[in-house]
């Protein structure tokens, strides 16, 4: 994982928190001036999240490039080679026991009180209005969402906290919890601490993007599915099954293969 072309320290965090608002900004400003041309209030469509959400997360990516890394004259690499087929079959449970583990997490978070209730319903009405358009959701969490945050948050901030001297542990907590952050709210929040823990640790091992991106898609598709054909929000619903079994399966699949892929195989591929 070391490389030393770039690294993340507070001033680079600093940055990247910056340009998430200069992005956001942006968005608002588009979606501005798009309603008043058109005469038509755009922002509450699927496509225009689905271009604020690319506008937001483009932009810390090129503030961090242009202003850490091209001004030493070098350039952000990224690997997308794909780790060995067998190693997939330990990757891929580990990801579905997470999965369920997330499942239950999610549920113990209430819903309902003078803060939490509120928040909630945003939460839900944001949501129902990308339900409405289900090619922009599926375009915005499937595709947009998976490259652009794996690009952010293990491309540039996981790979730049090793590559500045973190341990590669601190390194994964670290970028998996301003990862779940970012979603600004608790109930996406658990769900996303506990996935990029998993992606940063296959980042960390493979170090390659391809499988976090691959991941990361998998686990929004299925969501999405659920959201738009289900009228179940958890797996325990979905599947008439307690709570507490799928915790209890999602805890064994998880922890069976975390053993052999993290320390039976304690193998770290080289860049």
């Amino acid at each position: 994982m070391k490389d030393p072309n770039y690294k993340v320290d507070f001033f680079a965090g600093i940055l990247l928190i910056i340009g998430l608002f200069v992005g956001a900004s942006i968005a608002y400003a588009v979606g501005q001036g798009l309603s008043a041309l058109l005469q038509n209030d755009i922002r509450e469509s699927g496509w225009y999240q689905a271009l604020a959400y690319v506008l937001t997360f483009t932009a810390p990516i090129i503030l961090y490039d242009v202003l850490m890394v091209r001004k030493d004259g070098i350039q952000l690499r990224f690997n997308f080679s794909s780790p060995p087929v067998k190693d997939y079959l330990l990757i891929i449970p580990m990801m579905i026991g997470m999965m369920l583990i997330a499942d239950y997490t999610t549920q113990l978070i209430p819903t309902e009180g003078p803060l939490l209730g509120p928040l909630y319903k945003m939460y839900i009405e944001a949501f129902s209005k990308l339900m409405t358009e289900p090619a922009a959701l599926l375009v915005m969490t499937v595709i947009l969402a998976p490259v652009l945050e794996e690009i952010l948050f293990r491309g540039i901030i996981l790979k730049g906290l090793i590559n500045n001297g973190s341990q590669p542990v601190a390194a994964i907590i670290i970028s998996a919890v301003v990862f779940g952050v970012v979603h600004f709210n608790p109930w996406q929040f658990a769900g996303a601490l506990l996935l990029g823990l998993v992606l940063g640790l296959v980042y960390y091992k493979t170090k390659s993007l391809l499988m976090p991106i691959l991941l990361h898609a998998f686990n929004n598709l299925v969501s999405a599915m659920m959201m738009l054909y289900s009228d179940s929000e958890t797996f325990s619903d979905w599947l008439k099954i307690k709570p507490e079994l799928l915790l209890a399966a999602g805890l064994a699949i998880f922890i069976i293969s975390f053993y052999f892929f993290a320390i039976r195989r304690n193998i770290i591929y080289k860049n």
